[in-house]
């Protein structure tokens, strides 16, 4: 209330009425609503975070879910190579199979020669082309004498003297003693060079060995290592089996010649009556000789996609009775996709 003072002799005071407030107004449900609503809101700033998080998390998830996609294809691509290749290695393993049938076969009008003619079969679905090599048809680098190992290597377009070392240092290589054939390479030979190794004093074990002859380098083995063996047993190459180069290595053929044999040869087959007289320089049939009993195959088998396998394996007919019907003496395989 207010106080009022007033004039007179008599004081009088005087209270005026205070204007009342009105009584604060009920809050209704929707303001409690509000409220509540604006309590549970979290600021602008902690809603920009979680945005972010959620960006982060999505990125996270593509991440993950490309490299799954990425994975599930390296593995179903290798799943289908490792398929095709079995596929195609049972195909050409079925090459070598055939190949021993047909050798096994006793009438030289369809037997199937040796001397390196390509042979088709279907196999499976796969298409499978075939050569095979009587052993006896290349030069044995541990039987042939040293006239032949130099005819080898001229034949492969290297020069007289280069050939002559590399012929005697072949022989000085395989033989069991420590003796220098002329133009040779014994063991002081070797440690002139530099070389850690000598002479081996023993056959060759494997073709590849001959790469570790002095004078001997990788482009003249590649040239050479086809038409050559350890296998054949025999001083000079079986010239009914013999490649062009095999045939270069018997005196008197030159390459001019060993073509023209060649051409003679395909136009026959073993037991052809007029094969007969077809003869080397020396008069000997060409067809004359049999064969070794030891062939390397080669069998490529091909699948419809266009995925491959080569085995490329050196065998040998005949064994024990009851035994299996060829023992493997090399094995060498390859694909592609």
């Amino acid at each position: 209330m207010r106080i009022h003072a007033t004039s007179g002799r008599t004081s009088k005071w005087r209270c005026s009425p205070t204007p009342r407030r009105p009584p604060p107004a009920i809050p209704s449900w929707r303001h409690f609503a509000a409220r509540s609503v604006d309590m549970c809101r979290p600021p602008i700033a902690q809603r920009g975070i979680a945005f972010i998080v959620v960006i982060w998390v999505m990125v996270l998830l593509t991440v993950v879910l490309s490299g799954f996609v990425v994975v599930a294809r390296t593995e179903a691509l290798q799943s289908r190579f490792l398929l095709d290749s079995a596929q195609a290695r049972y195909a050409a393993e079925a090459g070598i199979s055939r190949v021993v049938w047909e050798l096994h076969n006793t009438d030289p009008l369809t037997m199937w020669v040796p001397d390196g003619r390509a042979y088709d079969m279907d196999f499976a679905g796969a298409k499978v082309s075939i050569e095979v090599h009587d052993e006896s048809g290349k030069v044995d680098i541990n039987a042939a004498d040293l006239e032949t190992l130099k005819r080898m290597f001229t034949a492969v377009a290297v020069d007289a003297t280069e050939a002559e070392q590399l012929a005697a240092a072949v022989v000085d290589w395989r033989d069991v003693d420590d003796l220098l054939t002329v133009n040779g390479a014994e063991d002081g030979e070797y440690e002139s060079v530099g070389l850690a190794y000598g002479a081996a004093d023993a056959p060759f074990s494997t073709i590849g060995e001959l790469q570790q002859v002095l004078g001997m380098n990788y482009e003249i083995f590649e040239k050479l290592q086809n038409d050559i063996t350890i296998y054949g047993g025999v001083g000079r190459p079986n010239a009914a089996f013999a490649s062009a180069l095999g045939l270069q290595t018997i005196d008197g053929i030159d390459p001019q010649q060993a073509e023209q044999l060649l051409n003679a040869r395909r136009q026959f087959r073993p037991g052809d009556a007029g094969s007969v007289g077809v003869t080397l320089p020396d008069g000997t049939p060409l067809l004359s000789a049999g064969g070794s009993g030891t062939y390397t195959v080669r069998s490529k088998a091909t699948l419809a996609n266009g995925a491959w396998t080569l085995v490329d394996a050196t065998i040998r007919l005949g064994g024990a009775p009851g035994a299996r019907a060829y023992s493997i003496l090399r094995w060498r395989e390859g694909s592609a996709d």
